[in-house]
């Protein structure tokens, strides 16, 4: 049977995949940092890893040479929300699998793994419906980088603004609105 390690610094996204594959037949197990995934896949029998390109202040990139050296045949797939050809280059250079922008659906995760073929689910698990293969709006993806390029310049409007190449008014006008759902 197939066990992955999920490696995503946020949270609710790690659980949120924790849950598809569980969905899907596949047991998961989360970690949060480079540290800890290091610690869990030595002694943890993983044998696919999913790994979050940004790690909070750490590159995800280095944790892909130690967990190709600890299971060398696992595929390991990168998600990134900043995808570049220079980064996909070097994390296949490194020894991944694939490297996938977020917000990637699960059955391209699970293709990216080789997972594409379900395991026979018992009769009495109730099917639930999936809301992991309904991709993101591009307008919830942009609340969502608009909050975390926000949050990494400490609720600083005007940072924040710069950072983003966009008129403090404009980015004001954008926080002022809820945001969307999908």
């Amino acid at each position: 049977m197939s066990h992955v390690l999920v490696i995503d610094d946020d949270v609710v996204f790690a659980q949120t995949l924790q849950r598809a594959f569980g969905r899907h037949g596949w047991a998961a197990d989360l970690a949060h940092d480079r540290s800890q995934a290091l610690r869990m896949a030595t002694v943890g029998q993983y044998t696919h890893f999913v790994l979050d390109l940004n790690l909070g202040s750490d590159s995800g990139l280095l944790l892909v040479e130690p967990l190709r050296k600890l299971c060398p045949e696992g595929p390991l797939v990168v998600l990134t929300g900043y995808a570049s050809i220079a980064t996909t280059v070097q994390a296949m250079k490194w020894g991944a699998t694939n490297v996938l922008p977020k917000p990637a659906r699960m059955d391209e995760i699970l293709a990216a793994l080789g997972l594409g073929a379900e395991p026979v689910k018992p009769a009495d698990s109730p099917v639930e419906p999936s809301d992991d293969l309904v991709p993101m709006s591009v307008q919830r993806m942009e609340w969502e980088h608009i909050a975390r390029v926000l949050a990494e310049h400490d609720g600083n409007v005007s940072a924040t603004a710069r950072a983003l190449k966009m008129h403090r008014r404009t980015l004001q006008r954008k926080l002022a609105k809820k945001p969307v759902k999908r």
